[in-house]
């Protein structure tokens, strides 16, 4: 069908290239033809879908009413080619899958894509670049085999405290038992010491605060999770007294402060790297900005962005937590 057209169309071209060269043509009617000509000479198929662009409607409309120009049949582009269907159209409702270690393999990312996601989350709370990169890898290998289009987003990680447990042994807390967190991530994870990813907590508590502990992506569960209550700040040291037990399991936990203001910035040096890294190589679709706190936040994000050349056309999703 598309060869037929693609014939038809050049025919009629020719015949009007033939009166053109007799007649007065505007410069804007030859700029016109000229570009319709050398698209459907290229892509017929792209002629097709640009034809209105092209404004050959329009064309045939003043060529059609000119003095200058008679022609031998008039163009009827609607007895050749179709309109485009409904569905042509994209849902813009995004559904947002996160690649993580039971969901990162082809086959899993080939099944999310015909299930209906669009776009892929890398959560870089978690593990460095090199094993998302691999990741993405496979998310592309599943997009062309499914012929499924989906997005790329990076999730920051922005001002969360977190609690680093480098050897991911389990750690078991006893209730009424003492816990030090300390900003001394040189320390190993136990059940009595805490390293933690910030270094003014002890400026930011006072005795009886509370600082809750969760497992991360298990937060809520009682098994999982701990509640702190602050006994003696020494130093940059912060003493606490667990009022439950618990065993927390895995490589991260993160760490809540009941009504205390935690002064750090939404887009984190760590955050930064990654996006001038890893987000300008892969050309990210979505900046997910976590703990996004105000309009300000949103504002350098995106003079960030700007400033990477590349990611100026990023969107940023703002995550109000």
């Amino acid at each position: 069908k598309l060869k037929q057209m693609t014939c038809l169309l050049k025919e009629k071209l020719c015949r009007i290239w033939r009166h053109i060269r007799r007649s007065n043509a505007s410069k804007t009617q030859l700029r016109t033809l000229f570009s319709a000509s050398s698209l459907l000479q290229n892509s017929p198929s792209s002629f097709c879908r640009h034809r209105r662009s092209l404004e050959i409607s329009e064309f045939r409309s003043e060529a059609m009413h000119s003095s200058h120009l008679l022609l031998e049949e008039p163009i009827r582009m609607t007895s050749i080619l179709e309109p485009s269907k409904s569905s042509f159209f994209p849902a813009l409702t995004k559904i947002v899958g996160t690649l993580g270690p039971k969901s990162r393999s082809v086959e899993v990312i080939s099944g999310c894509l015909k299930a209906g996601m669009s776009v892929a989350r890398f959560d870089f709370s978690w593990c460095d670049a090199d094993y998302h990169q691999e990741t993405l890898e496979n998310l592309k290998t599943a997009v062309k085999s499914t012929k499924k289009l989906c997005a790329v987003m990076l999730d920051t990680v922005g001002p969360e405290l977190q609690v680093i447990n480098k050897t991911e042994k389990a750690i078991s807390l006893k209730a009424d038992g003492l816990v030090t967190l300390t900003p001394s991530q040189d320390q190993e994870a136990s059940s009595e010491v805490l390293p933690i990813n910030f270094d003014g907590l002890a400026k930011s508590v006072k005795k009886g605060d509370t600082i809750f502990v969760g497992q991360y992506l298990f937060t809520g569960s009682e098994t999982t999770s701990v509640w702190l209550e602050v006994d003696e700040v020494k130093g940059d040291d912060v003493i606490c007294v667990s009022r439950n037990a618990a065993t927390l399991g895995g490589p991260l936990f993160t760490l809540h402060v009941s009504q205390v203001h935690i002064d750090m910035p939404t887009l984190t040096k760590k955050d930064k790297e990654v996006i001038s890294t890893w987000g300008v190589q892969n050309k990210i679709d979505f900046l997910s900005l976590s703990y996004c706190r105000h309009a300000e936040d949103v504002r350098q994000a995106r003079e960030f962005l700007n400033s990477l050349g590349d990611l100026s056309q990023t969107q940023i999703f703002a995550k109000i937590e």
